[in-house]
């Protein structure tokens, strides 16, 4: 993959949505949550006002609607601004 973000955002491959409860019911794809965290896949250079500081490889928790779903090779990604990660894991 040859992508690069600009500015301020990071490339994040979502975790995979659980497929079982701890007690072991199976969930339905319909009832499935959008998983909250992920890996940062690519990160741009920051801007003037905000230095980077996430880099590839993080795993990270980021807000509930934060960034813009695309698609490449056949993957989900998600691309989101630096301020929309609550925490690096």
């Amino acid at each position: 993959m040859n992508i690069k973000p600009l500015a301020d955002r990071v490339l994040v491959k979502p975790a995979a949505a659980e497929e079982k409860t701890v007690g072991g019911i199976i969930i339905p794809d319909s009832a499935k949550e959008k998983p909250l965290k992920g890996e940062v896949i690519a990160v741009g250079n920051g801007s003037k006002d905000e230095q980077m500081v996430l880099k590839k490889g993080d795993e990270i928790l980021y807000g509930k609607y934060s960034g813009t779903e695309i698609e490449l090779d056949g993957m989900q990604y998600l691309i989101m601004r630096q301020s929309d990660v609550l925490a690096i894991i």
